[in-house]
């Protein structure tokens, strides 16, 4: 017997709707800028009625992690991977780069324009950590909605 083609996919193989849930970035200080217009998109679309506040604290997270994983866990040339995980509790993102070595915080200085990321992360998230990976490490954050 002949079978009928379908005129849908399977729902195993339906294209997903919306901003997918990661992004590649190169290890590039122009980065940031594109991961914070990512997670904008993706928050908006995913989690809507999300207020611009718990939206622009998630983006400041993430534009955080991505700019340590630049200065401190890609050499010219490498890349990384920002993915989210949002829903009306809570936003997880988790930024991935192929240097083992281990965000630390610093002591806070006013000398120093630098070294408040984690800091940020310690105000900012109910919890963040960090995993080895095969290839590197994976930073993770997750911030409670309001």
């Amino acid at each position: 017997m002949i079978e009928q083609q379908r005129n849908t996919a399977p729902a195993c193989c339906a294209r997903p709707t919306g901003p997918p849930p990661v992004l590649l970035l190169a290890g590039e200080p122009e980065s940031a800028r594109a991961a914070r217009r990512f997670v904008r998109e993706f928050i908006r679309y995913h989690v809507p009625g999300a207020s611009d506040d718990y939206v622009e604290t998630v983006v400041l997270v993430t534009c955080e992690m991505v700019t340590n994983a630049i200065r401190y866990g890609t050499e010219p040339g490498d890349s990384m991977r920002v993915t989210l995980d949002a829903d009306h509790a809570r936003t997880q993102v988790e930024v991935q780069d192929p240097v083992r070595r281990r965000p630390r915080p610093r002591p806070e200085s006013k000398k120093r324009d630098r070294g408040r990321g984690l800091i940020i992360l310690d105000a900012l998230c109910t919890a963040w950590g960090v995993i080895d990976t095969p290839l590197g490490k994976a930073v993770w954050s997750e911030v409670k909605a309001p």
